[in-house]
Formats: structure tokens, C-alpha cells, sequence
């Protein structure tokens, strides 16, 4: 870099992410489109550190929670805070599945489950970075032969790419060498009003959900095997409603969840067509953010842990100040055969694309 300081929107610098783990270079990316916003992410664990939208009256803000330098990002508080997760995301029943009909045993980290691929999973890892163009980022892993337990060794490409509609699209892709289980997802933790001390809750923005039905969990926050109707029930999003709305109701799956902590089965025509997934709308500013993906369901995380630790530039995060929109196959899959299949042979693709777009109610 030269030595004029580049100025970004998000007040972030480069050299606050510089570092090298376990001898790998870790930076930070910027991704502008042509409106002059920008996406700013670093290549440890793929974590988004900001989107800096415009609200209703032009004012930019970054509406997703983050840290400004790479040794908060590795020692947070909240380890999946909007990174990318793998190779698998949710949880898998007391960290065990079978294939071929050898049982494997994951990393317990969650309770008596593995969650999100362990604890060094692709959030905690390196992965190599090019910036293509100002808008688009490719991040490359390599997951070697059982990583956190899983079979095969997996190759991973993720793509990220800021349109000039402020729409933020997620590509992956895998293959592995050997028959194995994938499940990737985005963890970004949304904060459409823009992080803050304190960050403002999420109880009064607007929901919509693209979902007739949802997976209900036991108290492990584990599939209970069911799939039912949203109808009646605090999971009912098929018109808008305040999140906070029905979040602490006398439900045993609330309860079961600490709040919203499940996984949506989204309405499709077809399985893998990229298709309208969630709407949120912060009515105080007037963003909005439309969520689309080819995936059949999505983890929504309404933040139920967070305890108000410290983030970026002094902003502090407390309890459901964010809420995580996570595309993905439901969780425990490989022990639910009648769940939409999580397994990749070898000579396989595994792809799948999410799209955030964030927008402005006038």
C-alpha cells in the first residue's frame, strides 16, 4: 500500500487485519459497486466485517455485526460472528453419523452436539483470497482428510460479489475426494439499524418468511424428526409481523430455542431454484433486506446469547440485537434420511447460492 491511507466508508484499515496464523497471511478486502457502498471482508474464516447501506435519508451505516481488527475477529466472543461455516453448519446429534456404515464422531462444541463443523471449522481458518474486480472476492480452502473428524478431503471455493443493486451474493462450491456430508452457510448476524452502543434490538423490525413450515427442536435444540405447519404457531412469518412479536411466547419450541433458533422450510416450485427466502424491514431507518437462495431451508438466529460485548469502532452487541437469516440443508441430516440429502460423492459439485439485498422503504 502507499502511503496515503486509503479511506473506506466503514472507517476500517487494512493493516488492522494483517496478520499470519499458522503461516498464512490474513487482510482485509473491500468491495465497492457503483452507488460508492461497500461490503468489507477478510479472508480469516471469510467473516463480513461490514455492509455500509444507505437508510432512507442517505445516511450510511454498517448493518452487520463485526470487529475492526483481526485479533478480535479470532478471539470474539460470538466465534461465528458472520463468518462463513463448514463443513457443516448447524447441528449434527452428539457430533455422530454413518456412511458406508462406518460411524464417524465430530467434535462435540454445542450442549452434547457438534455444531457449525467444531471448533475449527471454516470460521477459524485462513482461506486463500483474490480480488477479481472491486466488487467480487474469491476465497479458496482446502479441508484436509478428516478435519473435525469428517471424511474426505474437500476443496472449497466461496464467491462473493457486491451488485450494483446493493445485493450481496454467496457462491460455494465443493467437491471431495472421497463420499462425505456438506452443509455450508453464512452466519452474518444483521443489524439493519446499524451497529450502535448499544446496537438497537431487533424486536420492532418486520418480518416476512417464505416458509409453510418449519423443523421443530428438543431441548438440545436437535430436530425432534417432525416437520410442521407455521400456522398457529410462533413461527407463522407468511405475512409480515414485528420479530419481536410472538420471540418470548409461552411455546414449548421458544422455549426450546431461547427465542427464534430453527430451521425453515422454505416454500420452493423446484428443489434447488433460487427463490424468495425472507424480508426484513427496519422501520425506523426505512432498510430493507430481501433474502434469496437455492437451498431448502434456512436457520433463523434472533441473537438469544449475545450479552452486549464489544465489537466494532466501541459498538456493543447485546441480547437480539441481530438476527441471522442462514441458508442451508436442515440440521442433522445425516441422521434424518428423509431430510433433503447432505452427502457428495466424489465427481460431484456441491453449489449453492445465496443473495442478501438491501434496499430502503421510503
Amino acid at each position: 500500500m502507499s502511503n496515503t491511507e486509503t479511506h473506506y466508508l466503514c472507517g476500517l484499515k487494512r493493516e488492522d487485519f494483517q496478520t499470519t496464523v499458522n503461516g498464512k497471511n490474513t487482510d482485509l478486502y473491500i468491495l465497492k459497486n457503483n452507488q460508492g457502498n461497500e461490503v468489507a471482508v477478510t479472508n480469516y474464516g471469510g467473516a463480513i466485517v461490514a455492509i455500509m447501506v444507505p437508510d432512507k435519508n442517505g445516511n450510511i451505516a454498517n448493518v452487520i455485526q463485526g470487529h475492526d481488527n483481526i485479533q478480535d475477529v479470532i478471539n470474539s466472543p460470538e466465534p461465528y460472528l458472520s463468518t462463513l461455516i463448514g463443513r457443516y453448519g448447524n447441528r449434527i446429534k452428539e457430533g455422530k453419523f454413518t456412511l458406508n456404515g462406518k460411524e464417524y464422531q465430530l467434535a462435540i462444541n454445542n450442549g452434547p452436539n457438534a455444531l457449525h463443523g467444531g471448533p475449527t471449522g471454516f470460521h477459524a481458518q485462513v482461506w486463500d483470497a483474490l480480488q477479481m474486480s472491486d466488487n467480487t472476492l474469491v476465497l479458496n480452502y482446502v479441508s484436509p482428510y478428516l478435519q473435525e473428524g469428517f471424511t474426505g478431503e474437500m476443496k472449497v471455493t466461496v464467491v462473493y460479489t457486491f451488485g450494483n443493486d446493493n445485493d450481496l451474493t454467496i457462491g460455494y462450491m465443493a467437491t471431495a475426494n472421497k463420499k462425505t456430508i456438506v452443509n455450508l452457510t453464512h452466519h452474518a448476524f444483521f443489524s439493519l439499524a446499524g451497529i450502535a452502543n448499544p446496537t438497537p434490538t431487533i424486536n420492532d423490525q418486520i418480518c416476512e418468511i417464505n416458509a409453510d413450515f418449519f423443523i421443530p427442536i428438543d431441548e438440545n435444540c436437535i430436530p425432534t424428526g417432525e416437520i410442521l405447519k407455521v400456522a398457529g404457531t410462533p413461527f407463522d412469518f407468511r405475512t409480515p409481523k414485528t420479530v419481536g412479536r410472538d420471540i418470548d411466547a409461552d411455546d414449548e419450541q421458544i422455549k426450546n430455542g431461547a427465542g427464534y433458533d430453527h430451521c425453515f422450510v422454505l416454500n420452493k416450485k423446484e428443489e434447488g431454484e433460487l427463490s424468495f427466502a425472507a424480508r426484513l424491514v427496519e422501520p425506523n431507518s426505512g432498510r430493507t433486506l430481501d433474502v434469496y437462495t437455492t437451498e431448502p431451508g434456512m436457520q433463523v438466529y434472533s441473537d438469544n446469547w449475545a450479552d452486549g460485548y464489544s465489537g466494532q469502532h466501541g459498538a456493543t452487541f447485546p441480547r437480539r440485537s441481530a438476527i441471522c437469516f442462514e441458508c442451508q440443508h436442515f440440521p442433522d441430516s445425516p441422521n434424518r434420511p428423509y431430510f433433503p440429502s447432505v452427502i457428495l460423492h466424489p465427481g460431484e459439485q456441491y453449489k449453492q447460492k445465496t443473495v442478501y439485498r438491501f434496499g430502503v422503504n421510503y
